[in-house]
């Protein structure tokens, strides 16, 4: 039973015979990771370690007890019919399986306990640093990379605790405590035990290899499978297939990646299945071997039955460990690549910080007057500056806008006033304060920010809009929605504020998405207003009420507003051209129109579009 438990164990490990892989090795030299970082991860868990460790070597000692109660029930209790003996060896078995249970699962408790506070720790620290991280870093890095180190790396890194370190020393304990008892029962049998056992082990290891490069193209295949079914099956991927009648060519696609999971899978079983017979031709050679040379007067020595089973127990007990053993450089090296993958991440330098020493200013005594001071600015991929040497003043309650072509700059200079991103050279200042000199959470305050494309959480409306300020109360939350003019909107919903708005908003069409943005802004108040193109996506009926929520908005505010359509910035107190980085023209609507420059051409080509579209 020993032996055919023993095979059941060892038949579904994907484990035993692994190889390293290639791209955990990459990891590793692209990025090392010293291992006083990892051990110090679980310093503050050193006793409930010490305990786990302690527990998984008493464990194994006990469970040796074993086969020596065996020998005691089959040499002296069951010959001498002994039932003193008889209950004692019984009862010994009993107890020595109770112990190991009760032992596994208080160091099962312990490990994962650990396992899972150390993952805690590690997700939290990850999150809360991405968060720091500036758009550029989020515009480079794929959002799957992200959410896969997030979340999948570190739950993989928990079997650092709870199966690689666990294993490890459980294996080890188990091999020497093994081959130690072997070697009291029977030193000539241990030998020739040892002699045998490692082809058997590197025939069975040569087997799982075989089935591991089968596994790892099915997963690829899977993996394939599982990005067409994301991209086809989400509701931008069916609008898009929809939309360019791409359906046929996707199922097509879908259906070949599903024919070559088909092969890929029956390789896989039938390797598996060879790997079942070799384990078993193991299995059941080894203790062949050993019954013959117990036969054999030169190697039997004198052995009694009892030592023969009890020898075949503990012989049947050292294969599964050995081979974990023999598989842990490969655990910890995938163990390891995960670490080294979730520590990049947190090694990122954050390029836009709070200050050393933040500037204190009450956001509620801000007027709200804007600077640009020799503003130059360019992305770490660009190959010209995004700005060069860019001065504004925008006084308190006025509104500037940006005005220019696709890639004149506007966004770019708006985005440093929320310090989205820093300047190059030069420095925006807010009521003479350099932005970079206040707490993140100070500017945030002060400077409100609605965009072009509008993010909902997939929530409720109240909590989208509580979103902005988690205190606010129920009739603050509706006098800015109100303010916004989305209200009536929301009221009009099957549960009015309650109602979940669905994933990014599809519930709403563009105009509401936007006027729910700004009720957003409108409940935390702030004295600047940054709107990028708020209106440009949207219908001439649907721009009017947008518009008119905007300038509720702005009444009262510092505005800064990037339009893509002119008329949206006709009576704005100043209008700022941009060309390639540069601010060309300044002044009203009035004054660049009569100038006859380039916000006059830009004003022109409008008036044509829409006598056009008319």
């Amino acid at each position: 039973m020993v032996v055919v438990d023993d095979l059941k164990r060892g038949s579904g490990g994907g484990r035993s015979g692994r190889t390293v892989d290639p791209a955990d090795r990459a990891q590793l030299e692209r990025s090392p990771v010293p291992l006083r970082r990892v051990t110090a991860l679980f310093a503050p868990y050193r006793w409930q370690v010490g305990t786990v460790v302690v527990l998984i070597v008493a464990s194994s000692v006990v469970a040796l007890a074993t086969p020596f109660l065996v020998r005691l029930v089959i040499d002296e209790a069951l010959p001498g019919q002994d039932l003193r003996l008889l209950a004692w060896a019984v009862a010994g078995m009993v107890a020595v399986a109770g112990i190991t249970a009760v032992l596994g699962v208080v160091q099962t408790w312990l490990s994962t306990t650990v396992g899972q506070r150390v993952m805690h720790g590690l997700r939290t620290a990850v999150f809360t640093h991405l968060q720091r991280q500036s758009l550029g870093f989020f515009t480079r890095t794929r959002g799957g990379e992200v959410q896969s180190r997030l979340t999948h790396d570190i739950a993989g890194m928990q079997s650092v605790v709870t199966s690689t370190a666990t294993s490890l020393a459980s294996n080890a304990t188990t091999v020497v405590g093994t081959v130690v008892a072997m070697v009291a029962l029977s030193w000539r049998l241990a030998l020739l035990s040892l002699v045998v056992l490692p082809p058997a082990v590197l025939l069975t290891r040569k087997v799982a290899r075989m089935r591991r490069a089968v596994t790892a193209q099915r997963q690829r295949h899977l993996a394939d499978m599982h990005a067409q079914v994301e991209e086809g099956l989400s509701v931008s991927g069916v609008l898009l297939g929809k939309t360019l009648g791409a359906g046929p060519a996707q199922s097509h696609r879908f259906a070949a990646t599903s024919e070559d999971l088909v092969g890929l899978e029956v390789r896989s079983q039938l390797a598996g299945r060879w790997r079942m017979a070799t384990m078993s031709i193991v299995f059941a050679g080894i203790p062949a071997v050993i019954y013959l040379a117990a036969g054999l007067p030169a190697t039997s020595g004198g052995m009694t039955i009892g030592t023969l089973v009890a020898f075949t127990a503990l012989q049947g007990t050292l294969f599964r460990p050995l081979m974990g053993l023999l598989d842990v450089g490969v655990a910890v090296t995938s163990s390891m690549a995960l670490f080294s993958r979730v520590f990049e991440y947190l090694d990122l330098p954050v390029e836009i910080d709070d200050p050393v020493s933040p500037v204190p200013l009450d956001p509620s005594a801000v007027r709200g007057e804007v600077r640009f001071e020799r503003v130059s600015f360019t992305y770490p991929d660009g190959h010209r500056p995004a700005l060069d040497g860019v001065d504004l003043v925008v006084p308190a309650g006025t509104t500037l806008a940006l005005v220019g072509e696709t890639g004149s700059g506007k966004s770019t200079l708006a985005s440093l006033v929320a310090r989205l991103a820093d300047p190059g050279a030069g420095r925006v200042t807010v009521d003479g304060v350099d932005v970079r000199d206040l707490s993140l959470a100070t500017l945030a305050s002060v400077v409100g920010v609605v965009a072009q494309e509008t993010y909902l959480l997939h929530t409720t409306v109240r909590e989208n809009l509580r979103h902005a300020r988690p205190g606010a109360t129920d009739a603050e939350i509706e006098d800015a929605a109100r303010r916004a003019q989305v209200h009536e909107v929301i009221a009009a919903l099957p549960d009015g504020y309650d109602t979940v708005v669905g994933a990014r908003g599809y519930r709403f069409s563009g105009g509401e998405k936007q006027r729910l943005a700004i009720a957003r802004t409108l409940l935390r108040d702030p004295r600047v207003l940054v709107l990028d193109e708020a209106t440009s996506a949207l219908d001439t009926a649907t721009e009017r009420a947008v518009q008119a929520a905007l300038d509720e908005a702005s009444r009262g505010r510092t505005t800064i507003t990037i339009a893509h359509r002119l008329s949206t910035v006709r009576h704005a107190d100043r209008i700022a051209v941009l060309s390639a980085g540069r601010v060309v023209e300044s002044g009203t609507h009035e004054e660049l129109v009569a100038a006859g420059g380039r916000y006059a051409v830009l004003v022109a080509a409008g008036e044509r579009e829409v006598a056009l579209a008319a």
